[in-house]
């Protein structure tokens, strides 16, 4: 058993798509230590050359696993060479795509179908989630894809943080403090909003779990001031007519899912590179 591996992420683009590949197999293997390199953009044969020799030197002797996820046949063949392990992700799906749809794969490096985009998208989605974060910038909020509404700690903030980056998603969040609750009042810009607002919901006793970790014994914490923060908030919800989502025991990435179908938004503008 190898102790430690040295793994590439190669591609002929950002290489994203290819370290989510490896990194969903490399978790099965706790044992094994991975040192892990990304080397994007290979979309020559010259480009391929230059990758495969950084390889060599850096690690010939371990036999390194390269995941590549470059679509040009004859550039991914340089790196097909015995001193590699290689992962080709696109050369075995695109074949057998092929297969199934009785039709020939584009191959084209950085092709997206009409309405999706590369990294661009992303990046301005990552910076306006960052923006819109805790209830940043509410004038913004006209520009937002999702927003995320709820009591404070029941996950608006992780969530919005995964719409952006794997989504491309701009998702803004707002926390509902006593103030507004107190006062049955959303911000005027979420209430013009509710098309695309969700509200994360989540049980009184989940969290209190929650709360305490962060703040044992307080008054922020009680089970009791859970229970009011949840119902109050829940009233909100009802008095606008914006969605809900409860939150308990539950993944980020399946949270996600939930709220861009609630909003009919998945297939707008989910990207994969």
């Amino acid at each position: 058993m190898w102790n430690v591996k040295d793994i590439y992420y190669v591609s002929d683009s950002t290489a994203l798509l290819a370290e989510d590949f490896g990194k969903s197999l490399l978790c099965q293997f706790p044992e094994t230590g991975f040192n892990e390199e990304k080397i994007p953009f290979i979309r020559t044969k010259s480009d391929a050359k230059k990758a495969l020799k950084h390889i060599r030197e850096q690690s010939s002797p371990l036999q390194p696993i390269v995941f590549c996820t470059i679509k040009d046949k004859k550039v991914r063949n340089i790196l097909d060479v015995a001193e590699v392990e290689l992962m080709d992700i696109y050369g075995v799906f695109l074949k057998n795509m092929e297969r199934a749809l009785e039709t020939k794969a584009l191959a084209v490096p950085c092709y997206f179908r009409k309405g999706y985009d590369s990294t661009i998208e992303r990046v301005e989605a990552i910076h306006y989630c960052l923006e819109h974060d805790d209830g940043q910038k509410t004038g913004g909020y006209d520009f937002a894809d999702i927003i995320l509404v709820g009591v404070s700690r029941s996950g608006k903030t992780p969530v919005s943080v995964y719409l952006a980056t794997h989504m491309g998603l701009k998702a803004a969040n707002f926390p509902l403090t006593p103030d507004h609750l107190n006062a049955y009042k959303m911000p005027g810009t979420i209430v013009r909003n509710r098309k695309h607002t969700v509200g994360l919901t989540i049980s009184p006793q989940f969290l209190n779990k929650i709360r305490e970790k962060r703040l044992p014994g307080s008054t922020y914490a009680k089970l009791s001031t859970c229970k009011t923060e949840l119902q109050q908030a829940e009233q909100l919800f009802m008095q606008h007519g914006i969605k809900t989502v409860k939150t308990d025991g539950r993944s980020i990435e399946e949270l996600s899912v939930e709220v861009t179908l609630l909003l009919g938004i998945s297939k707008k503008k989910w990207k994969m590179h």
